[in-house]
């Protein structure tokens, strides 16, 4: 007979109770890991619960050889050209037409997103089956352009990885991304480290405040020599010179000159491809047919 005792705070009245169970009972062995997740839920356990979810995703990458990633930012209300021709064909009245016609114009970044996710799964080194996987594109998991990359890794027959986070408002996984891949992150702290810590390269979509926190906080690193001078690339000249006023910040005095290069704009997905090649990324040799 196998028997374990352990401690449980904040589950009885007495503050702190062991208990004695005997293992062999599933009904009690359901019961204990039901005491040992609601006693990890205490503030005193906070740092293991943070270390325990940041382990978690860590070894499972280590385990499947995933080397290094091409991280994916973008909004997660843009969709498939396909369906905002559905939206569009649906839309009535003048106000939800002109959303229509500017989620059709946005959706053209979808596929520009899948388009790059593809070329980076094929010629960056995630194919690789008898080496560890590089330059693997990883997004956080949800719709819109992290939709559309994991879907351009899934096309190009390779791996990708999902960083979701848990919101008030679900947001499920996206059907493309490698189910062995997804992670979902209690907290945000834990999931930025993995998206920093085996990324070569981030490649910015049209965005809105997500998507701009992530940019900021990697520029941040970048400006103040706490992360690898990974490669930035911004994908819309129009958009990102639109929303963001880099030489105003230059002109006010806030940044200096040098940190507007801290990134670099493209248009297309060969061109964003031709940047990070342009930096010092790599190209994989063409997988051998077997």
């Amino acid at each position: 007979m196998v028997r374990r005792a352990h401690l449980t705070e904040g589950i009885s009245a007495r503050g702190i109770e062991t208990v004695d169970e005997d293992l062999t009972d599933l009904g009690s062995l359901s019961r204990l890991l039901a005491l040992e997740d609601a006693a990890l839920e205490s503030d005193e356990m906070r740092p293991l619960r943070l270390a325990r979810e940041f382990s978690k995703a860590d070894a499972t990458l280590t385990e499947r050889q995933i080397s290094s990633t091409i991280v994916v930012f973008g909004g997660h209300l843009i969709v498939s050209p396909e369906d905002a021709d559905a939206a569009l064909a649906r839309a009535e009245g003048p106000e939800q037409r002109a959303r229509a016609l500017r989620m059709k114009e946005l959706s053209a970044w979808y596929a520009e997103a899948r388009l790059f996710a593809r070329i980076v799964s094929e010629r960056g080194g995630a194919l690789a089956t008898d080496a560890p996987r590089e330059n693997v594109i990883t997004t956080g998991g949800g719709p819109g352009i992290m939709e559309a990359a994991n879907r351009g890794a899934m096309d190009a027959g390779a791996p990708s990885i999902g960083f979701n986070i848990d919101l008030p408002e679900e947001q499920p996984p996206n059907p493309y991304t490698t189910p062995e891949h997804s992670f979902s992150f209690r907290y945000f702290a834990v999931r930025k480290m993995h998206f920093a810590i085996r990324a070569n390269a981030l490649a910015i979509f049209p965005g809105g405040f997500g998507t701009m926190d992530e940019l900021f906080e990697i520029l941040t690193l970048k400006q103040t020599r706490k992360t690898a001078p990974i490669p930035v690339i911004l994908f819309s000249r129009d958009y990102w010179r639109t929303v963001v006023n880099v030489e105003a910040l230059v002109d006010w005095g806030t940044i200096a000159p040098a940190d507007a290069d801290l990134f670099e704009m493209v248009d297309t997905a060969e061109e964003g491809w031709a940047a990070l090649v342009r930096h010092g990324l790599m190209q994989a040799p063409p997988a051998k047919d077997v």
